[in-house]
Order: structure tokens, then C-alpha cells, then sequence
């Protein structure tokens, strides 16, 4: 029996996960089943150390490995199908998290200006809008369906099949009407509809356009992409001084951890909010 199908599986029934997120456990697991001496089945804890530690890759994708294994032989412990856990003391390499990029407030106005020049440009004017407004995952925008509309929120359907509430400005909201008037297929149940096999916009194509943008409002492209723009959102919201707690229910993070890495980018802006706004940042020691 395929033992790693059959995990596969039972986390796209179970946990809801995504087919990239599934396609990465496949990869994963089917590496390191070929290059264990004698297979996943039959690795010891040793084993799958020294496999780890003799993998050329970043960290990151160290630390990714470690978890599919974990997850798998997780799945085999619940389900009676192995009595011992050789991932339960696996050492995982130190993750570097780098600071998130993102664009300036006038630079987010220049590319959407720049959306203009483009052809279905009312298409890619609501779709940066959407994104910056919003900060959805660019899956999310491109696979975003027309109930997902509600007035002036979007219900978004994000990883683990979880749900959020994602208000919008006026701004987006008028971007989104101009663009909804005009989409001429009414079939279609994605507000970003293609001719393709999907249905709908595919990520690279928007990103491709985003691109094009980019080097028309004179930004280097290398700088934009779908994701700076999602960490252009939380920045600016954060610098404004938006709860943080707020921002992760916005951007779907499971654990505000992952969150916390924005109070990290403004140094300078967050200590100005503090100052303005804590109860005791206007006061010097002679006033208490």
C-alpha cells in the first residue's frame, strides 16, 4: 500500500489543504522515501536526521521537509499503522525570517495609475485595488467568486478551508462595480474570469501584468510583485496604527506570530504612534 496517498488524502478530506500545499507534501515525502536507505517505512530517527542535515536546500525548505515528515509519521502513529515515531526528536534547522518588502503609499498610486495604461486596464485596477484594500493572497483574488461579494466585505475562503471577513474601502468597492459592469460573462461564477482550463485569471498571468505595471509607473519590477502588495497593506495599516490583532484576522494568519513580523518594519512610525497615543507619552518626568 502507497502509504503517502493515502496521507495525502486524508489531509485534502481532513484538514482542507490546498492542492500547491498538498503538491509540496507529495514532493517532499517521495524525495526523501527515495534517498532513505531503506524508504520512509522502515527510516530510523538517525536516519532521518542525517537526511535532513545532508539536504543542500535554505533552511526554510529544511524546515518544510521536517514538517511533512512529522505530519506523515504522525498520520501513521494515529492510524495504528507504525507503533514508533522516528520524527519525534528531530532537530529542525534555525528558520532566518527576512523582514517583509512592500512599496511606498505613493508608489501603491503610481501602479495603480499605471493600471490605465494597460489593456483591460478596469480589470487590473480592481484587482490591485482589491489586493492593496484587502490584503488577500494572490489565490485567493484570482480564484475570488461572485458570492464572495457582500456589499462592502468579501468572504474569503482561505487556507485550511477557514473563513474571514474582509471589509473594503469605498475606493476598491468603486474599483470592483466598474470592473463587475463590464466583465460580460455572466456564466462565469469568478469576479476574474479567463478563457483558460481554470476559469479565471491564473496567478502568473496576473503576475506578468503586475510586471507591466510596475516598470510603467517607473518602480522596479523586481520590487512588485502580489505578495509585496499583501505586505504593503498590513504595513500601512500597522504604521497607522491599526491593532495588530485586527491585521491578522485581515490577513487570514493562523497564529499572530506570523503577524508580529510587521512591528519589525516601522520602527520609526510605530514609536511616533506610542508617543502620540500612550497615555503617558506626552508626559516628562516633571509632570509626574
Amino acid at each position: 500500500m502507497n502509504y503517502i496517498e493515502v496521507f495525502l488524502e486524508a489531509l485534502s478530506a481532513e484538514k482542507g489543504r490546498s492542492k500547491k500545499t498538498l503538491e509540496s507534501y507529495a514532493s517532499d515525502l517521495h524525495h526523501a522515501d527515495e534517498n532513505l536507505p531503506c524508504g520512509l517505512m522502515k527510516a530510523t530517527a538517525d536516519e532521518l536526521q542525517q537526511y535532513l542535515s545532508n539536504l543542500p536546500d535554505k533552511p526554510s525548505s529544511i524546515a518544510r521537509k521536517a514538517s511533512a515528515l512529522r505530519g506523515f509519521y504522525k498520520f501513521l502513529m494515529l492510524e495504528k499503522i507504525i507503533t514508533e515515531n522516528p520524527s519525534a526528536n528531530l532537530e529542525l534547522p534555525k528558520r532566518t525570517r527576512s523582514l517583509p518588502k512592500f512599496l511606498s503609499l505613493n508608489e501603491i498610486e503610481l501602479l495603480i495609475s499605471s493600471a490605465g495604461d494597460i489593456k483591460n486596464s478596469t480589470r487590473l485596477r480592481a484587482m490591485i485595488e482589491l489586493l492593496y484594500a484587502s490584503g488577500l493572497r494572490v489565490s485567493e483574488l484570482c480564484e475570488l467568486p461572485m458570492t464572495a461579494i457582500l456589499g462592502d466585505k468579501l468572504l474569503i475562503h482561505g487556507k485550511g478551508a477557514k473563513e474571514r471577513i474582509v471589509p473594503m474601502h469605498e475606493r476598491a468597492i468603486e474599483a470592483l462595480e466598474k470592473w463587475i459592469n463590464i466583465r460580460g460573462d455572466e456564466k462565469s461564477k469568478y469576479v476574474f474570469p479567463s478563457n483558460g482550463k481554470d476559469g479565471h485569471i491564473t496567478r502568473d498571468g496576473f503576475f506578468k501584468i503586475l510586471k507591466k505595471c510596475a516598470v510603467l509607473a517607473g518602480i522596479d519590477p523586481h520590487r512588485v510583485s502580489p505578495h509585496v502588495l499583501r505586505h504593503s497593506f498590513a504595513s500601512h495599516l500597522l504604521a497607522g496604527g491599526a491593532n495588530l490583532r485586527a491585521i491578522q484576522m485581515m490577513l487570514g494568519h493562523e497564529d499572530i506570530s506570523t503577524t508580529q513580523i510587521y512591528t519589525h518594519v516601522l520602527p520609526e512610525k510605530l514609536r511616533e504612534t506610542v508617543t502620540m497615543h500612550h497615555p503617558l507619552g506626552h508626559k516628562k518626568d516633571s509632570d509626574i
